[in-house]
């Protein structure tokens, strides 16, 4: 197949495009820089660069691909997460760029687009399993433009066309994923960017199941599908297993108060329990995870990196 990647130079996509040429998949991969276009280019993919916000330009960068593949994000970094505006570039990716993606799409005859999400909407379910008809939380604020181009992005599904909304648990690990070193900073200090109850449950899932994952949506139909680790983790064990797999004191979590007084009603969705299930997906495309749990991964990524 055809597929037009957003997002391939980031720390989803890098995973993401090799996985998608060893299935047998040509790429066509967005990149803003001519670095990251040489690497692309050097590991098969034909890079191009489009501003995604350019309508126009969006649909004759399309053109020819048979599916779409929006991974594109700008998640803020944690000085600046805490602020509105740091939110806004993101915001846009998920809203205005999903808009002029799915046009593009449209106009240009693909057949299925693939939007990436997040399971962070879920309302609080204590320790029952979340499906993907689970309540949502019921003030989404900086989280309600993830909802809206989850929609823009099912809009596009139609007789022979199909659209799918992969929601994500909280990435971690991967080439490249800036968040590990960070929360090994952060560790130093017996800190983390985990926030909430040590007892709530959270959804993670590794970068490099992220990648399968999205291969295997090339093949499922039309739906929200959740994608996470087969055994989401208390926050508390979550942190013992990042502790144990690099030598270093369990880091306490941010408390939650104060991620409320910073972030607002969207704030909700950073530390309820989210026990999420990833059945859905299972059952629909026969994917799983390499890594069913954040102790085997975080395992992994220490020794990739060298570090136990």
């Amino acid at each position: 197949m055809k597929v037009f990647l957003t997002g391939a130079t980031g720390v989803a996509g890098r995973a993401t495009v090799p996985a998608l040429l060893a299935a047998g998949h040509q790429v066509r991969a967005v990149s803003r820089r001519p670095e990251a276009a040489a690497v692309l280019e050097a590991a098969g993919a034909e890079p191009v660069t489009v501003d995604l916000f350019d309508a126009d330009a969006v649909r004759d960068a399309v053109v020819g691909s048979e599916a779409v593949v929006h991974l594109a994000t700008n998640v803020p970094e944690m000085s600046k997460a805490a602020r509105p505006r740091g939110w806004e570039q993101h915001n846009r990716l998920r809203v205005d760029a999903t808009r002029n993606l799915v046009a593009a799409a449209r106009a240009t005859g693909a057949t299925r687009f693939v939007k990436e999400s997040i399971t962070f909407v879920y309302a609080d379910g204590g320790d029952t399993w979340l499906d993907e008809s689970a309540p949502l939380l019921a003030d989404l604020g900086l989280l309600a433009p993830t909802i809206e181009g989850e929609d823009l992005a099912l809009g596009f599904a139609s007789d022979g066309d199909t659209a799918v909304v992969l929601r994500f648990g909280l990435f971690y690990g991967g080439a490249g994923n800036r968040g590990t070193d960070e929360n090994l900073r952060l560790a130093r200090f017996r800190r983390s960017q985990i926030a909430g109850d040590t007892g709530n449950y959270m959804s993670s899932i590794h970068c490099d199941d992220v990648a399968t994952a999205v291969v295997a949506a090339l093949d499922v139909p039309t739906g929200i599908y959740n994608v996470t680790d087969d055994e989401p983790m208390t926050r508390g064990a979550y942190l013992t297993a990042f502790a144990t797999a690099f030598g270093v004191k369990v880091p306490k979590p941010t408390p939650g108060r104060l991620v409320k007084l910073l972030g607002g009603p969207s704030a909700g969705g950073l530390i309820a329990s989210q026990r999420v299930s990833n059945r859905r997906f299972r059952d629909a495309s026969g994917w799983a995870p390499a890594y069913p749990d954040a102790r085997v991964g975080w395992s992994a990524v220490a020794a990739a990196r060298g570090d136990r």
